[in-house]
C-alpha cells in the first residue's frame, strides 16, 4: 500500500507541475535574475505547491490515525501560506518568520510534539523542563530556514531533502515507526516528481513555498523520529541534516566575522563556492547530492554504531567539515585556522 501511495505522490507531483508554473505565470510569483542569483531568465517560483497538493493526496489515501496529524495538516497549511504570500508578493523576514512560528506552536501546543528530555550516558536524563517548548520550536524554524538557505541551484533543495527524508524513512522503518515511515515516503514521492521538473536546467522553481514546507516537514518528521531518546541518538537527525545545517553554522559565522547581521544576504554560500572554484551548475550539485549522501550513511552508521564509535563517527566529520569549508572558502578565502595549523605541523616537522 505504502509503495503504491509513493507512486500516486510521485505521479501527482509530474501531473500538477507543469499547471502550477501556469499558474506561477499568471499570479506573478516568479524569480527575476539579480547579482546575487544564478539563473540568468524570468522563472516560475511557486513548485512547492505541486510539492504539497501531491503530498496531501497521500495524506489523504494513508489517513493516519495518530494524534498529532491534525496538527501537522494545519500547520503544514500555515506554511504553505506563508510560502505561497512570499512567492508572490515578496514578505518580509519578520513576516516569514511569524508565519514559521504559527506554524510550530501548532505543533507543539496542539500536536504536543516537543522534545522534553534526553537519556545521557549512564542513564542519566536531562529533563528539558520550561525550556522544552522553545527548544523544539528553535528545532522546527532553524531546519526550515536551513533547507530553505541552500535552495540556490536547480534540483538542489529537493535533492538534498529528498536523500534527508530517504534516509529518515528508512531509519524509521528500522524502528517500527510506520507513521515517520509513511509521511516521509509520499513526501519523497511528491518532491521526487517536482524534481523532474526542477533539475538543472529547472523549468520551475520550488520557491519558499517548497523550501518552507520541506524544511517544515523534515524538521517535524525528526523530531517524531528521534525524540526523548539518548543524546548520542538525537545526533542522527542533525548529521542526516548536515548539509543545511553545516552551511547556516558557516554563514553564520561568515556574517559575523564580517560584522554584517545574520538575516544579511550574501553569496557565500556552499553552492556559490563551488561555483566560484570552477564546477559547472550540474556538477555543484551532485557534488552537494554526494555530499548529503555520506552524511545520510554517516548517519546510519552513527545509529549502529558503540558510544565511543559513535563518538569517533562525529569527530571525523566535523573534521571533514572543517577541512572542507576551508577548501572551497565557505567562511573567507583567508579563513583557514586547521590547515594552518596542519601546515605548519608538517614545517616542524621537516625542520626536525
Amino acid at each position: 500500500m505504502l509503495v503504491l501511495t509513493f507512486a500516486i505522490c510521485f505521479i501527482a507531483a509530474i501531473l500538477m507541475t507543469p499547471l502550477i508554473i501556469k499558474l506561477a505565470h499568471k499570479v506573478g510569483a516568479t524569480d527575476k535574475p539579480n547579482n546575487r542569483k544564478v539563473h540568468q531568465k524570468l522563472m516560475p517560483r511557486l513548485g512547492g505547491l505541486a510539492i504539497y497538493i501531491a503530498f496531501m493526496i497521500g495524506f489523504l489515501i494513508v489517513n493516519p490515525n495518530v494524534s498529532y496529524a491534525n496538527a501537522i495538516v494545519i500547520a503544514g497549511f500555515i506554511i504553505i501560506v506563508t510560502g505561497v504570500l512570499d512567492d508572490i508578493y515578496e514578505l518580509s523576514a519578520k513576516y516569514k518568520l511569524l508565519g514559521q512560528l504559527a506554524a510550530a506552536l501548532v505543533i507543539v501546543l496542539m500536536g504536543g510534539i516537543e522534545v522534553t528530555y534526553i537519556t545521557l550516558p549512564f542513564e542519566y536524563k536531562l529533563h528539558f523542563g520550561i525550556l522544552s517548548i522553545p527548544l523544539t520550536i528553535f528545532w522546527i524554524i532553524g531546519i526550515t530556514n536551513a533547507i530553505n538557505l541552500i535552495d540556490g541551484l536547480d534540483g538542489l533543495a529537493a535533492g538534498v531533502s529528498s536523500i534527508a527524508l530517504l534516509t529518515i524513512t528508512g531509519m524509521a522503518l528500522s524502528m517500527g515507526d510506520i507513521f515517520v515511515a509513511s509521511m516521509g515516503l509520499i513526501l519523497l514521492g511528491s518532491t521526487l516528481g517536482f524534481l523532474v521538473f526542477n533539475f538543472h536546467p529547472a523549468k520551475i522553481f520550488m520557491g519558499d513555498t517548497g523550501a518552507l514546507f520541506l524544511g517544515f516537514m523534515i524538521s517535524v518528521l525528526s523530531l517524531l523520529g528521534f525524540k526523548n531518546i539518548t543524546l548520542l541518538s538525537f545526533l542522527v537527525p542533525i548529521i542526516i541534516l548536515g548539509v543545511p545545517i553545516s552551511d547556516t553554522f558557516f554563514a553564520i559565522l561568515r556574517r559575523l566575522l564580517n560584522k554584517k547581521p545574520l538575516s544579511a544576504p550574501d553569496k557565500s554560500h556552499l553552492h556559490h563556492c563551488l561555483l566560484r572554484n570552477g564546477y559547472s551548475h550540474k556538477q555543484s550539485v551532485l557534488i552537494i547530492y554526494a555530499i548529503a549522501s555520506f552524511f545520510a550513511l554517516s548517519a546510519v552508521l552513527f545509529s549502529s554504531a558503540t558510544m565511543w564509535g559513535s563518538l569517533l563517527v562525529v569527530s571525523i566529520l566535523v573534521i571533514l567539515i572543517e577541512i572542507f569549508a576551508e577548501k572551497v572558502g565557505l567562511v573567507d578565502k583567508n579563513y583557514r585556522p586547521l590547515l594552518n595549523f596542519v601546515r605548519g605541523l608538517r614545517m616542524k616537522m621537516n625542520d626536525n
